[in-house]
């Protein structure tokens, strides 16, 4: 993979993460990077559990990025908004 696939990837799993945030409730804190982070993740998490599912683009199977990205958003909302009950 050369600079521009990983770039690609990074953009794909990054809009596969906001569609994940906008599906489930809670959010991801920080930007384009946390949510690129999360989206890797997710396409991980989402393989893992549903194989190479759906349509891919630029090397991320779609389906399952989105799916895995919705679980990890909402074990972060779940981790973050224990925090911060925590604190108060």
């Amino acid at each position: 993979m050369g600079i521009l696939g990983f770039i690609l990837y990074l953009i794909v799993a990054a809009v596969c993460a906001w569609i994940a945030e906008r599906v489930v409730p809670g959010s991801i804190p920080g930007g384009f990077f946390t949510s690129a982070i999360v989206g890797i993740i997710g396409a991980w998490i989402g393989s893992s559990m549903m194989g190479a599912v759906g349509p891919e683009l630029g090397g991320v199977p779609l389906v399952p990025c989105i799916v895995g990205s919705a679980v990890l958003v909402f074990l972060l909302s779940v981790i973050s908004h224990a925090t911060r009950r925590r604190k108060a």
